[in-house]
C-alpha cells in the first residue's frame, strides 16, 4: 500500500510537472491566443475582456494556477465558472458565492478556433487513435513473434540474414516515412489493385451524411505504425530465443527423447516471451507519439491529427489536452507494467 502511494504520488508530480513546462513554452510564444478566437478585427474592449476571461491578463505562474485548477478533480473558487461550463462540483463549505473546495469533473476548457470542449474533441478523437494503436500492436505481436521464431530455428541461414536485415531496416525507417511510402504505392500508385485510400479515417461520412465505419482505411497507418515495433519484437524475440535454446534444461528435455517441435512450443517459446512482454508494453504508450505523424499523414483524424492541427493553429487548450491524455497513458502503462512484475515474478516481487 505504501509503495502503491508513493507511485501514484510520483505520477501526479510528473504529469503536473509535464503540463507546466509545456504550457509554460505555448504561453511564452509571441502569440496572442484570446486574438485567434475572434481573429485579426476585433475591437480592444472585447479582446480586453478575452484576455481576462482565460487569465492573459494575469502573470505566468498565475496563469499555471488557473490552469491546474481546472484540469483537477480537486479545486478551489466559487464554483461559478464550472457550473456554466455544465461540468458538476460540490461545494461542501458555504454558500454559492462563496469560495470553497471543489469536487468537479476535469474541466480543459474551450477550443480557441472552433468553440467546442476539449473534452469532446477527445472523445471524439480518442477511440480512433486507441483502436488504431492496439491494431497496429496486434500486427508487431503476431508477425514480430512469429519471425523471430523462424530466425532463431533457422540461425546463420540466408532466411535468418534476411528477417534480421529486414528487421534492422524497420527499426532504422521513422513511422512517418513508412506512411508516406505506403500511401504512395498502395493508396495511390498501386490503388486499381488493392482498393485502399491514398487518405481517410476509420470513421467517415457517406455520400448522404451518414457515419460509417471504413475498415480498410485502417490498414495502412496501422502497417506503417506497426512496423518498428514489429521489427524490435522480432529481434528480441530471435536472441531470447537462441539463448532459451541454449539452455541446460533444453538440452535435457532434448536428451530424454522429446520431440523437438514440442520442447521449442511448451518451454523454449513460452520462456522467451519475458523480453517481449516488456517491448510490448513500452512500444504500446510510445505508438501514441509515433500515431500523430502517422495520422497526419493518412488524415487519420485521432488525437495525432488533433494534436498537429492545434499546433499549427495555435490551438492552447485542445493542445494541452492531447500533451494530457499522451501523459495520463505513459504514466498508467508504466504503473500497469511496474506492477505486472510484481506479481508474475517472484523475483522483482521480493
Amino acid at each position: 500500500m505504501k509503495s502503491l502511494f508513493y507511485t501514484f504520488l510520483s505520477s501526479v508530480l510528473v504529469l503536473v510537472s509535464a503540463v507546466v513546462l509545456i504550457s509554460s513554452i505555448i504561453y511564452l510564444a509571441p502569440v496572442d491566443p484570446a486574438r485567434l478566437t475572434f481573429g485579426q478585427r476585433t475591437d480592444s474592449a472585447a479582446l480586453e475582456r478575452k484576455q481576462a476571461e482565460l487569465f492573459l491578463d494575469k502573470p505566468l505562474h498565475i496563469q499555471m494556477l488557473y490552469y491546474l485548477n481546472d484540469i483537477s478533480p480537486v479545486g478551489y473558487g466559487d464554483g461559478a465558472r464550472y457550473d456554466t461550463k455544465g461540468v458538476s462540483y460540490f461545494k461542501p463549505f458555504g454558500g454559492r458565492e462563496s469560495k470553497s473546495i471543489l469536487f468537479k469533473v476535469p474541466y480543459f476548457r474551450e477550443s480557441f478556433q472552433s468553440g467546442r470542449s476539449v473534452s469532446a474533441l477527445l472523445v471524439d478523437a480518442i477511440p480512433k487513435t486507441m483502436i488504431l494503436a492496439i491494431t497496429a500492436m496486434m500486427i508487431a505481436i503476431f508477425f514480430g513473434i512469429i519471425l523471430g521464431i523462424i530466425a532463431a530455428l533457422v540461425k546463420d541461414t540466408w532466411l535468418d540474414q534476411f528477417i534480421i536485415s529486414v528487421s534492422v531496416l524497420g527499426i532504422s525507417v521513422p513511422s512517418y516515412v513508412s506512411a508516406i511510402i505506403l500511401a504512395l504505392v498502395f493508396g495511390f500508385l498501386l490503388r486499381d489493385y488493392t482498393g485502399l485510400n491514398l487518405q481517410g479515417s476509420i470513421f467517415d461520412i457517406n455520400d448522404i451524411g451518414d457515419e460509417v465505419i471504413v475498415w480498410k482505411n485502417l490498414i495502412l497507418p496501422a502497417i506503417a505504425l506497426g512496423v518498428r515495433p514489429l521489427a524490435i519484437i522480432t529481434q528480441l524475440m530471435r536472441s531470447s530465443l537462441l539463448d532459451i535454446l541454449t539452455q541446460d534444461y533444453m538440452r535435457t528435455a532434448k536428451a530424454k527423447g522429446l520431440e523437438f517441435k514440442k520442447v521449442v512450443v511448451n518451454h523454449a517459446v513460452k520462456n522467451s516471451l519475458n523480453p517481449v512482454f516488456t517491448a510490448i508494453t513500452g512500444w504500446f504508450a510510445s505508438l501514441l507519439a509515433g500515431a500523430f505523424f502517422v495520422e497526419n499523414v493518412f488524415n487519420f483524424k485521432g488525437v495525432g491529427g488533433l494534436t498537429v492541427n492545434a499546433l499549427i493553429n495555435y490551438d492552447i487548450p485542445v493542445l494541452l489536452g492531447c500533451v494530457i491524455f499522451v501523459c495520463v497513458v505513459f504514466i498508467a502503462i508504466n504503473i500497469l507494467v511496474d506492477y505486472g512484475y510484481r506479481i508474475f515474478d517472484p523475483k522483482v516481487r521480493g
